[in-house]
């Protein structure tokens, strides 16, 4: 038999925790899923200390899971709060539960590695800041992870919507 330390256990009751937020979020989106009459299986996963859940189909350019993500992730969005929002209605607790639906994040995320990417080169080229496009909260920290992970220094800027990073010289 093994003993656990508190901080194991501690971990183990986060990880229930999560997964508990994901289940109540898969509850969530059948049920609007069902009312909306599409088709599509939703998976969960626990990932980078939040719940994740993921509405896929077999045919991932699926149109009408492609409206539930909107134009430029906007319905995603919404979509995703509605969803933190059942589960906070359900736990108490405020989530940070993240949602993708047909890839569009993970596709997004890919890009705006390449953004970054791109970002860092100009700024150790030329030693001067660059300003990125408005983005929202998902897309900003993925930028800032890439920068970060390069070496040099980020924040945001503006206020929402039209709220953007900025990456400068470490």
């Amino acid at each position: 038999m093994s003993a656990t330390t508190p901080e194991e256990s501690g971990d183990a009751a986060v990880t229930r925790r999560l997964e508990e937020e994901g289940e109540i979020a898969a509850d969530y989106l059948e049920e609007l899923m069902d009312i909306a009459d599409l088709d599509g299986d939703i998976e969960i996963d626990v990932d980078h200390g939040r719940a994740a859940v993921e509405i896929v189909s077999e045919n991932p350019s699926d149109p009408a899971l492609r409206r539930l993500v909107g134009p430029e992730g906007e319905t995603l969005e919404a979509l995703q709060e509605l969803t933190r929002l059942a589960v906070q209605a359900r736990t108490g607790d405020r989530s940070r539960l993240m949602l993708d639906v047909a890839g569009y994040r993970s596709g997004r995320k890919t890009e705006l590695t390449r953004v970054a990417e791109d970002a860092i080169e100009q700024v150790r080229s030329s030693g001067r800041q660059v300003e990125l496009e408005p983005m929202n909260p998902f897309e900003r920290k993925v930028v800032h992870d890439a920068v970060a992970a390069a070496g040099l220094v980020s924040e945001s800027d503006g206020q929402e919507p039209y709220r953007y990073v900025v990456v400068r010289p470490a």
